[in-house]
């Protein structure tokens, strides 16, 4: 029966999959051509006006390709733009956040735990957050802070560990880390459409009509490129994060994101060094080891956060829905006797510490809030509870899809 929460589940597989298309074609091109900026060389054959130049091999031919620090003296016939690697990936990005975390922000955005929000509320909280993050790290950039890019990264780092913890205060720990990630990528996507290409842009209207180009633009571009070279991995280590309850689900899963950045500048910069010129730098290594091990440490220190019982009467109608249907009773036990031992607060499975996903299955309003992901799952396919461990009959994940469709209309 293809109703339409199949439909969303492969809405989402396909948007998930563009979405790492392009991020591998964004990445790509981004870390190319900073490899390719720093291992520039100066060469008495160069064209009047070029800044430096590199041969490179690959599928079986030479490159050669120099880089004109302002631009050349004329426009070139053919001109290549690396933009729409950037756009596609952000959008593609917004629409999963808005698939898996607004459309379902009662089970993935909202920890009433956490902070009681509306649905409203927290779809505004994510939206305002990510503009006003944009708007804030330009002003630092165009500050007199940015005069130095040292001092203006620490700002940075500073405003991203802020955003860190706030968004831990707001959100579900899987949604916090993922937020600020996509909080991250909005800023670096931005630095491509609202200052990168714009500034190019100029560049080229100066070319066609014959004037000098400012050098000024470059540098600006120049400096945001980087910025957006050292932000990709934690951006990267953010968007997974939501796999691994590790990470997401710890006390300080907020300190955990702010040290990730931190290894970030570590490895981009034994790369970057290496590319320059500069030699290998293992102290990079050994700091990004020292790092991730400080990572592991906090992800089983403290103790999570008690859940308490929630109220039934008090849950929204687009949950309570799940367990007034006639059939919530023989879902729920269905669920229970197959799915707690492994999906509780303290799984009794023999090698479980937590539960997959920081998914928990144990009072009739888990059950309710995980109803969609229950009937995918176990309704209408196999995929849980794997069949090498619990065998759940036929007639079970019948009752989970009849229940489900039942309390749906579907």
């Amino acid at each position: 029966m293809l109703d339409l929460v199949i439909f969303g589940a492969w809405a989402e597989f396909a948007i998930r999959w563009l979405h790492v298309v392009t991020a591998i074609a964004w990445i790509g091109s981004s870390f190319y051509f900073i490899a390719l900026d720093l291992g520039l060389r100066k060469s008495p054959s160069l064209a009047p006006g070029a800044h430096g130049e590199e041969w490179q091999v690959h599928g079986g031919g030479f490159y050669h390709i120099q880089k004109y620090l302002v631009a050349p003296d004329k426009m070139p016939d053919h001109l290549i733009w690396h933009k729409w690697q950037s756009y596609s990936t952000w959008l593609s990005g917004f629409v999963l956040l808005a698939l898996i975390y607004y459309v379902g922000a009662e089970f993935y955005l909202i920890d009433v735990n956490v902070a009681d929000l509306a649905v409203w509320q927290a779809i505004a909280i994510s939206l305002a957050s990510l503009g006003l993050g944009w708007v804030i790290y330009d002003l630092l950039c165009k500050s007199r802070f940015g005069e130095d890019n040292t001092r203006l990264m620490i700002l940075l780092f500073v405003l991203l560990v802020i955003m860190a913890w706030g968004y831990t205060q707001v959100f579900t720990g899987r949604a916090a880390l993922l937020h600020l990630g996509a909080f991250t990528a909005t800023i670096m996507s931005a630095n491509v459409f609202f200052i990168i290409i714009p500034n190019q842009k100029i560049v080229v209207e100066d070319l066609k009509a014959g004037r000098t180009p400012d050098p000024k633009y470059g540098k600006i571009a120049k400096q945001r490129s980087t910025h957006n070279n050292y932000l990709t991995l934690p951006v990267i280590f953010l968007m997974l994060s939501n796999h691994y309850p590790l990470a997401f689900a710890s006390e300080f899963n907020w300190l955990i994101a702010a040290l990730v950045f931190l290894m970030g500048v570590t490895i981009r910069h034994f790369f970057n060094t290496l590319h320059m010129g500069g030699g290998y730098k293992w102290w990079t290594w050994a700091a990004t080891t020292v790092l991730f091990l400080t990572i592991i440490m906090l992800s089983t220190l403290g103790q999570p956060r008690a859940a308490e019982e929630e109220d039934l009467a008090a849950l929204p109608a687009s949950v309570a829905r799940f367990v007034e249907d006639p059939h919530f009773e023989d879902a729920y036990w269905a669920v229970v006797g197959h799915c707690s031992m492994c999906h509780a607060e303290d799984p009794v499975w023999p090698g479980l510490y937590w539960a997959p996903k920081g998914i928990i299955l144990e009072t009739e309003a888990q059950v309710a809030r995980a109803a969609q992901t229950i009937y995918l799952q176990s309704g209408i396919s196999h995929a849980m509870p794997p069949r090498s461990s619990v065998q759940m009959a036929d007639e079970a994940r019948a009752e989970i899809a009849r229940w489900y469709r039942s309390a749906t209309g579907s």
